[in-house]
């Protein structure tokens, strides 16, 4: 459901207004509806929409009045119906700040194309990515505590995928073997976070000797650099 566009349709007519959230509907579309503009300003405020199939005649504030209020408080993209074809009329609907015009009577079928060339005409929210540390050919998912290779998760013991995860978390800082021993369960034998760090610079660098990523800092301990 979420993913179906959400549509507020404005008319006073309750007949049409009926006929367009069914048609809609039936189209794919979450529709509801409002009867005038006071309406429609208590459903935008409560909810948020996609799209406002919106007339222009109606009593009390008019649907040109909506739609520059619309406009000014950032609202969604508005497709204006009337009964007014002139060209007088269109324009003054386009520079209130309607994204598309359709006069009545109309074909279904061209509101569903218009409503879907307003919808297409919208900019994308961008994905939001998953936080995570690039080290070199290797990602560490801070989310999932899951270091993959490409698409493809690398496989860690327990102990290596702890030390990770708290290194990745104090990342670009050293932190000392009796820290992450502590923090590890390894606190009885701190000597075994050598060991681990060892095994993970098999794992995650070109030259384990020289390692890139996961790094001794004398005297302070382990650090992680991602790139």
């Amino acid at each position: 459901m979420e993913d179906r566009p959400h549509i507020l349709v404005v008319d006073d007519d309750t007949r049409l207004r009926e006929l367009l959230r069914k048609y809609l509907s039936d189209h794919g579309y979450v529709v509801a509806t409002a009867a005038d503009a006071a309406d429609a300003r208590a459903k935008l405020t409560a909810l948020a929409f996609d799209l406002l199939v919106l007339d222009v005649m109606m009593p009390g504030e008019d649907g040109l009045s909506l739609t520059r209020w619309l406009r000014d408080s950032g609202g969604p993209p508005i497709l204006l119906l009337t009964a007014m074809s002139e060209v007088d009329d269109r324009i003054r609907g386009l520079e209130s700040g309607a994204d598309d015009y359709l006069s009545k009577p109309f074909e279904p079928r061209e509101l569903l194309l218009r409503i879907a060339s307003v919808l297409r005409r919208q900019p994308k929210p961008e994905p939001e990515a998953a936080p995570a540390l690039s080290l070199g050919a290797f990602i560490w998912d801070l989310t999932r505590a899951e270091l993959r290779r490409g698409d493809e998760p690398v496989r860690l013991t327990t102990a290596e995928s702890q030390l990770m995860a708290i290194l990745a978390e104090a990342s670009g800082t050293a932190v000392s073997r009796d820290d992450l021993a502590a923090r590890t369960g390894a606190a009885a034998n701190p000597r075994a976070i050598d060991v681990q760090v060892t095994r993970l610079r098999k794992k995650l660098e070109d030259d384990p000797r020289n390692p890139r990523y996961l790094q001794t800092v004398r005297g302070q301990g382990y650090l992680l650099r991602p790139d």
